[in-house]
């Protein structure tokens, strides 16, 4: 199988912005054992500017677009370094790749990055992808790393996207608003009534939230490609998904 599993800033870092250093170590570890188990892993990684953030001991989120693509640059040399040291330990190699919406948008690019991907699963690497927050602007970045895995997820071929989130998947309210709200374990659809069920933004760190899932799901929907909205909180869930097990809220894709 090959999958693309994205990881928000909620689920790489404490509130703080610091490293949550078990909960990462956890997931690269199970991700290369589903790599060992003959899957072809592609990871798309949130958490470069909230990780700067940290690094530079600012006391929040910058608001202003310098500051932020200072923290990113801090932050991307940080979160590469954990992953390659990390991922390292199980005998995998990673490889950093950084894009921007405009990418997608210039079709020799584009067709660049399908051959680069394509031949770097053919070397057995793990591509760790995320926005060039840097260099990014309101013309050509994507905005959001929900929609990011999408679109790598289609331009690749994936037969599934798993988004770790700190939710554990699409309810049938806020559940942090409302005791009742029951989690939705299967779409088939998105439909107006599915739409009206998505919140806000996310964490203060992120910058998703449900709306964006629900547009990463359509995306992968439309394309043949299923998705799957999980709690990153636990790494090791991702065993029960690709044991069958029902995880969180599976988005079933239209082919």
């Amino acid at each position: 199988m090959r999958v693309v599993v994205k990881v928000g800033t909620s689920t790489l870092a404490h509130s703080t912005g610091r490293l949550n250093i078990r909960r990462v170590e956890s997931l690269c570890r199970v991700l290369s054992d589903l790599k060992n188990s003959g899957n072809e892993v592609i990871l798309v990684s949130s958490g470069a500017i909230g990780m700067g953030v940290g690094k530079l001991l600012l006391k929040e989120r910058p608001r202003d677009i310098p500051t932020k693509q200072a923290a990113a640059a801090v932050g991307q040399c940080e979160l590469m370094y954990t992953y390659d040291k990390l991922f390292s330990e199980y005998h995998h190699t990673v490889a950093q790749i950084l894009l921007t919406g405009s990418d997608f948008r210039h079709d020799d690019r584009y067709h660049n990055f399908q051959n680069t991907m394509r031949r770097l699963l053919e070397l057995d690497a793990l591509p760790i992808i995320n926005e060039n927050d840097t260099i990014a602007t309101d013309e050509i970045k994507v905005g959001d790393n929900d929609t990011l895995s999408a679109m790598v997820a289609v331009s690749i071929g994936a037969d599934r996207l798993i988004l770790m989130s700190d939710i554990d998947g699409l309810y049938t309210a806020d559940p942090h608003k409302d005791p009742n709200a029951k989690l939705i374990p299967e779409v088939n659809a998105i439909t107006p009534e599915i739409e009206v069920l998505a919140g806000g933004e996310g964490s203060s760190l992120g910058t998703g939230g449900m709306r964006t899932k629900l547009h990463a799901a359509k995306l992968c929907m439309d394309a043949g490609c299923e998705m799957v909205i999980m709690n990153g909180e636990t790494p090791t869930l991702l065993y029960d998904l690709f044991d069958g097990k029902p995880v969180g809220t599976r988005f079933f894709s239209k082919k």
